[in-house]
């Protein structure tokens, strides 16, 4: 019996200055329900969020500055927890990710139970 443990992958793309048209909306559900489908019918599917882009940012000193965080003109657009052997299997994973044929990125790091 094989074990497994969780992983969490940040998805990061730069954000979209103008409404996607219908077309778009269609292909990025059809490209998104597909890779997350192929995750859950292996079972390996724990949960995915998709995060919007409004927000806030909170600093340490108090000060409240409107709008999402920007690094390398990217920002975090969503979060997926997977099980995995390893690293290297989380890792195929996330190259699968259609984020990063639009030009994002995914971080994959280890979870820590509460």
């Amino acid at each position: 019996m094989s074990t497994t443990q969780e992983f969490m992958l940040f998805f990061r793309m730069k954000p979209m200055l103008t409404k996607p048209s219908t077309e778009e909306i269609e292909r990025m559900q059809q490209t998104w329900g597909a890779y997350l489908g192929g995750i859950a019918s292996q079972q390996k599917l724990v949960s995915t969020t998709r995060i919007g882009f409004q927000g806030k940012q909170i600093l340490a000193n108090g000060q409240v500055i409107e709008g999402m965080l920007l690094s390398n003109e990217l920002t975090l657009s969503g979060t997926l927890i997977v099980k995995a052997k390893d690293f290297s299997e989380a890792e195929d994973i996330a190259k699968l990710s259609p984020v990063l044929a639009d030009g994002g990125s995914v971080e994959i790091r280890t979870t820590i139970p509460m």
